[in-house]
């Protein structure tokens, strides 16, 4: 027999259990009923009815349509099939709920139902910041990738002449503030290798570094790519909506590349960015703020773009704060080698070699050349060298034909001047490859590497004659 004292703890415990199954129904926060398999309300807490302005207590023992409009209850209980996160209009306004039908033994005994979302609005909301959440760390993996596979520091930027020595100083002090800066410099100089660097040795560097070439994005689609856009913004835009790169490079570095080839029409749109650091997604009305660095970089001449119309002064002002002038290679010929040791030494790692090494003639070539595309080109150069070399020393034959032309019979005199040395060599091989081709400029020009209108200017420039 069970004893009147096992009898009272028993239940106890049974009045405490149903004491917390209420505390919990009651702590559903957007609301919660129950119904019997008739549809006769046996629960119905007090969050649902203070959303719907009636007294909970009163609703048990009616009908569920009786107490909530467009109630669907009696109908899960007959059907016993669940209806998750369906629409539920009640005064006029769209809820989400749910309706779960309660079985034993496989019958339906009740039907649980809950208010999931109270206004339709949130769960687009929600879906909003999902979207966003999601493009974000899409991007943020993608520029994880990118920077741990080219990952510039100011330890890449190789150079020990006096002008990159100068150059590099100043974009350390600017690495220390977060005001805008303007790198200049001829295509293939290491514009993005420098804004990579400030940025990795700013406080900034935990966050993204947001890249984007303003000269590779069609205009019409730039804004959407800076800004963002709202969904159903524009014919194949995104469902959800598109965070712009301003927007995701919060708390980190926007690189703008090519900045001088920004459509003029949008060019007040960033200003107004950079003076109030907010903006507005394309086909959205919400003011969104957004704390970034911005490194500009561009290869033209802004202020004379300025005197053309084709760029505003007060955005070049805005950009120009800390500017960064990078020589073009010509200039710095005392980094020639070094860099040419760097490339070399990177390349024989990825091939598994100890060492790749140059004839003293092949190096004398490498310092005479004009190098029209700076460090870009001297890398794509090695790069078909080394492909083509036999063994682990460059020689001239391994060099390609416009440079293989171009020996250095004789070393220059001590107090000849560089510049000279470099033209005159340039002419000879211009002379040269003319001659060989008969003067045909435009397959002479391929045979150099160089386009056509390059070749009429440093014909012009060395008084070459035309021949016909």
């Amino acid at each position: 027999m069970v004893s009147k004292t096992d009898l009272e703890k028993e239940n106890r415990e049974l009045h405490q259990q149903l004491e917390m199954f209420q505390m919990i129904f009651e702590s559903i926060n957007n609301g919660a009923l129950v119904t019997d398999v008739n549809g006769i309300v046996t629960h119905f807490n007090k969050p649902y009815g203070q959303f719907l302005g009636i007294n909970p207590e009163e609703q048990v023992g009616k009908h569920c349509t009786a107490s909530v409009e467009n109630s669907r209850m009696h109908i899960v209980a007959k059907t016993g099939v669940a209806e998750i996160n369906h629409s539920h209009r009640i005064k006029g306004q769209s809820m989400v709920v749910q309706r779960i039908p309660i079985k034993k033994d496989g019958k339906v005994i009740a039907v649980f139902g809950q208010v999931m979302f109270k206004d339709v609005k949130d769960v687009s909301k929600l879906a909003k910041k999902l979207c966003m959440l999601e493009s974000k760390v899409k991007l943020y993996e993608e520029e994880l990738i990118n920077l741990r596979s080219t990952r510039y520091t100011f330890e890449s930027i190789i150079g020990e002449s006096d002008a990159m020595i100068r150059i590099k100083n100043e974009a350390l002090k600017a690495a220390g503030n977060k005001l805008p800066v303007l790198i200049t410099g001829e295509s293939g100089t290491g514009k993005e290798l420098f804004a990579q660097a400030i940025h990795q040795a700013s406080p900034r560097k935990v966050y993204p570094f947001v890249r984007i070439n303003c000269a590779a994005i069609p205009r019409d689609l730039l804004e959407s790519e800076l800004f963002g856009y709202e969904r159903g913004a524009f014919t194949g835009a995104r469902s959800g909506g598109k965070p712009g790169k301003i927007e995701l490079a919060n708390h980190g570095t926007l690189f703008l590349d090519e900045i001088g080839d920004l459509p003029l029409e949008m060019q007040p749109k960033l200003l107004r960015v950079l003076e109030e650091k907010e903006f507005e997604r394309v086909g959205g009305t919400s003011v969104l703020k957004s704390d970034f660095r911005l490194i500009a970089a561009t290869n033209q001449n802004l202020e004379k773009a300025i005197s053309e119309r084709l760029f505003r002064k007060d955005l070049f002002y805005r950009l120009n704060v800390i500017p960064v002038k990078i020589p073009p290679l010509r200039d710095r010929v005392e980094d020639i080698i070094p860099i040419v040791n760097h490339l070399l030494r990177q390349m024989a790692a990825e091939m598994a070699m100890t060492d790749i090494r140059l004839e003293d003639e092949v190096g004398r070539i490498l310092l005479n050349f004009d190098w029209p595309g700076n460090v870009r080109e001297l890398s794509n150069v090695l790069e078909r060298t080394v492909a083509s070399t036999e063994g682990d020393t460059i020689t001239c034959e391994n060099l390609p034909y416009y440079l293989n032309r171009l020996k250095v019979r004789d070393e220059p005199r001590e107090s000849s001047n560089i510049k000279d040395v470099q033209a005159g060599a340039e002419k000879k091989i211009i002379l040269s490859m003319l001659e060989t081709t008969g003067f045909n400029k435009t397959e002479a020009a391929k045979k150099l590497g160089i386009h056509r209108t390059l070749l009429y200017k440093k014909m012009k420039k060395h008084a070459i004659q035309y021949k016909h």
